[in-house]
C-alpha cells in the first residue's frame, strides 16, 4: 500500500510540472496574433517558405507568415503576412524570401521604403523579390565556368561548338 501512495503523488507531481509548462508554454508564445496587422505580397516563386515562418527587419522578427495561396487570375503566390503594430512601414517597402543560411528555412524579409504614407492592415507590398533556388545557381556557375576562355596567340576568345 506505501508502494502505491508513492507512486500516486509521484504521478501528481508530474501532472503539476507538465500543466506548469503548458502554462508558461502558453504565456510565452508569441505566436498570438493580437497586436499585428495583415499585410500581402505577391511572388512568382515562393520554394520553401512555410506558414508560421519569421517575417524579419533587419535581421529582427516582426511578425509571421500566416497563409499561401496561388492567385488564379496572375498565377502568382500570394503570401498573406501579420507585422506587429508598433511596426509601420511605409508604402514603397519591399519583400524578399530569403534563406536562413545554407542548409536553413526561408523567411520573410521586409526592407522598409522612405515614403510618407504608410501600410495599412489588409495593404499589399508591390515590391517583391521571389526566392532563389540553390539549384538554379549551382547550374549557373556549372554552365558559365567553361566560358570565357581566349587563344594565347590572337588574343581572340574561343567559341565550341
Amino acid at each position: 500500500m506505501n508502494r502505491n501512495s508513492l507512486e500516486t503523488v509521484l504521478g501528481a507531481v508530474v501532472l503539476l510540472v507538465a500543466i506548469g509548462f503548458l502554462y508558461y508554454a502558453y504565456q510565452n508564445n508569441d505566436s498570438s496574433e493580437s497586436g499585428s496587422y495583415p499585410l500581402l505580397a505577391q511572388f512568382d516563386r515562393i520554394d520553401g517558405l512555410e506558414n508560421g515562418a519569421d517575417v524579419r527587419i533587419g535581421g529582427i522578427k516582426v511578425g509571421s507568415v500566416t497563409s499561401q495561396i496561388l492567385d488564379p487570375m496572375s498565377y502568382r503566390a500570394q503570401v498573406r503576412f501579420t507585422v506587429q503594430d508598433n511596426v509601420e512601414l511605409p508604402l514603397d517597402s519591399s519583400a524578399a524570401i530569403m534563406s536562413d543560411g545554407l542548409l536553413g528555412g526561408k523567411y520573410l524579409s521586409l526592407e522598409p521604403g522612405g515614403d510618407i504614407d504608410m501600410l495599412e492592415s489588409g495593404d499589399e507590398v508591390t515590391l517583391t523579390q521571389s526566392s532563389i533556388r540553390l539549384e538554379d545557381l549551382i547550374g549557373q556557375l556549372i554552365y558559365s565556368g567553361g566560358s570565357g576562355g581566349s587563344d594565347s596567340e590572337s588574343g581572340e576568345a574561343s567559341v565550341t561548338q
